[in-house]
């Protein structure tokens, strides 16, 4: 029965999506912060060895450093973007001081326009309007906002489950650190575990690509929308753009976080050509990270756009919004455990030829 199935690609294939599904579903939310430790120590594996060897410390000891390094670099990111947006909240609120008002004026006219083209009387338009306006904040301020402010417990929940995966990551990473050399050896004695191994190796190629990707896609990105905020004069446009491209590693949200709110912006101040170059950037942006992302991956290792492409949309209905991570992921672990499995049925079967060839010589 067991050969059977071997044998047969398709129940192979079915029972490595079904592993792979409920690996991603059930066991990585549960061993999440090691896994993460696993891929960083066997990412910097190289880099924590020349650091052994060079300055004389130990795994551990560079383990620390590298995180310290990156817990730094990113801290001076927030700081930057934090200070940057703050100092830019003044201009913000001068703009809101004159919102009213254009708003008004704004409606005022839309309402004289209606009321000619449906006849009716513009005055009681505005007034009807202004007062589904005031309702829709009265409605905001009793029910939705103490709803939000209700959550505050949810919201201490998520930062104390952030905080102990980073505390469990940093311990498991300095554990992983110090043994990393016995555990390897242990799994290249047994060769059952070379399959697993070569799993390993192919998800971590595909995180070092997909994160070049990622870098690539936000540089170009950040360059254009830069560009072209910049050159259209809006205010601070270049710190704008370089913003967007930032954020558009966010999934779903992207460059529509800073975008859409810059030409909203726009929008109120009257400059309807900045507006669209803001709304034109980012449909631009979008078609970049949709047409280069299943292309840059997809050709780094060795699989087609279009099952890249195919995996992001699987993984979105599989999994919710970091399905756009875990799709890709869980078909590179059934691409390459098929692939292994493959080479060793065929190299099992050239074993058994080779037998049976010999047997008839003799």
């Amino acid at each position: 029965m067991v050969e059977k199935i071997k044998n047969n690609r398709v129940a192979v294939l079915l029972l490595l999506t079904g592993a792979v599904y409920f690996f991603l579903k059930e066991i990585v939310p549960l061993t999440a912060p090691v896994l993460v430790a696993m891929l960083f120590v066997t990412i910097f594996g190289p880099l924590l060895q020349k650091m052994q060897a060079k300055l004389r410390l130990h795994r551990q000891v560079g383990a620390v450093l590298l995180l310290l390094l990156a817990c730094a670099f990113a801290a001076a990111l927030a700081w930057v973007l934090f200070s940057w947006i703050v100092g830019s909240l003044p201009d913000w609120v001068k703009g809101l001081d004159s919102l009213e008002a254009q708003l008004s004026v704004i409606l005022h006219e839309v309402c004289k326009v209606v009321g000619k083209a449906l006849k009716m009387d513009s005055e009681y338009l505005e007034q009807t309007f202004f007062a589904r306006i005031q309702e829709s904040i009265d409605y905001f301020q009793q029910q939705m906002l103490p709803g939000v402010l209700s959550q505050s417990l949810e919201y201490v929940k998520v930062l104390a489950s952030l905080g102990g995966f980073l505390v469990i990551f940093v311990i498991a990473t300095v554990l992983l650190a110090k043994d990393y050399d016995d555990i390897m050896n242990r799994l290249l004695d047994r060769e059952e575990c070379h399959v697993y191994l070569e799993i390993i190796c192919g998800v971590i190629r595909y995180i070092a690509t997909f994160v070049k990707a990622q870098i690539i896609i936000m540089s170009i990105i950040g360059a254009l929308a830069a560009c072209a905020l910049g050159v259209s004069g809006i205010r601070q446009g270049i710190l704008w753009g370089v913003l967007a491209g930032i954020l558009d590693a966010l999934p779903f949200i992207g460059t529509g976080i800073v975008l859409v709110p810059l030409a909203i912006q726009q929008l109120f101040y009257g400059s309807y050509v900045r507006a669209a170059v803001c709304i034109a950037v980012y449909i631009v942006c979008i078609f970049i990270r949709e047409w280069l992302e299943p292309k840059l991956i997809g050709k780094k290792i060795g699989v087609s756009p279009i099952a890249i492409l195919l995996s992001i949309y699987a993984g979105v209905q599989l999994f919710g919004i970091w399905g756009i991570i875990q799709g890709p992921l869980g078909f590179i672990m059934i691409y390459q455990c098929f692939l292994s499995l493959e080479k060793r049925r065929c190299g099992g079967q050239e074993g058994t030829m080779r037998k049976d060839l010999t047997k008839k010589t003799e």
